[in-house]
């Protein structure tokens, strides 16, 4: 079967907004229009050699991820650990632009891929946990971490027909901290405790974010 012609920035980008109810993510912020950006230049480079399936690259990802434990307590680990993250989150976004562009999507591939990456961002807080972060501030990071997401998830369930507000504490902003958090591990062994402390800071704030714009849209 011929593989679908990848679509240009502004095409994806309309499509995309489709799949997730009506965000357009060309007025997203910086942050977050950059990085799917990313995504989309990289998928549409994986279409073009070939590859199709968005479930495939989700689970390179989350191997990926479940390798960051481990390899964090190597000699010189954070800087691998951290190189991990990247190419993970990276196959994290690839898989959406394939699901998208492929016409792939599916509603089993969603769920996967929003399991994957719970999964991916237990085994990053793991590795902040054996680089010394106390247990107690890791479980509260996550927690309102996934806590955000879950609420989303309901709402969306509840009616809101779109993702209700771009918060501090999205996923990009997460991937950001733990990379940076493991390298600053490599110059300062207080810095997993500085980064899961900084991390729980910005998922309660964006928490807050988020609920102010669901009571709003489903009040």
């Amino acid at each position: 079967m011929r593989a679908p012609e990848p679509l240009d920035w502004e095409a994806y980008a309309e499509r995309w907004s489709v799949a997730h109810g009506g965000y357009d993510p060309r007025e997203a912020p910086a942050l977050v229009r950059g990085w799917l950006r990313l995504g989309h230049a990289m998928g549409t480079t994986l279409l073009r050699a070939g590859v199709r399936s968005p479930n495939a690259v989700t689970s390179l990802g989350l191997l990926l991820s479940a390798c960051v434990p481990p390899v964090a307590l190597l000699p010189a680990g954070p800087l691998w650990a951290a190189l991990l993250i990247l190419c993970s989150a990276l196959a994290d976004t690839v898989d959406g632009v394939l699901a998208v562009v492929a016409e792939r999507a599916t509603r089993l591939g969603q769920v996967y891929d929003a399991a994957a990456d719970r999964l991916s961002e237990a085994a990053w807080l793991l590795a902040f946990a054996l680089l010394g972060a106390p247990a107690w501030l890791v479980v509260a990071a996550g927690g309102v971490m996934w806590l955000h997401e879950y609420v989303r998830a309901r709402a969306s369930a509840a009616g809101m027909t779109d993702i209700g507000a771009v918060t501090i504490a999205e996923r990009p902003t997460r991937i950001l901290l733990a990379i940076f958090g493991l390298l600053a591990t490599l110059f300062d062994e207080r810095a997993a405790t500085v980064t899961m402390a900084a991390a729980l800071l910005v998922a309660l704030v964006g928490f807050a974010q988020l609920l102010r714009a669901v009571h709003k849209i489903l009040r």
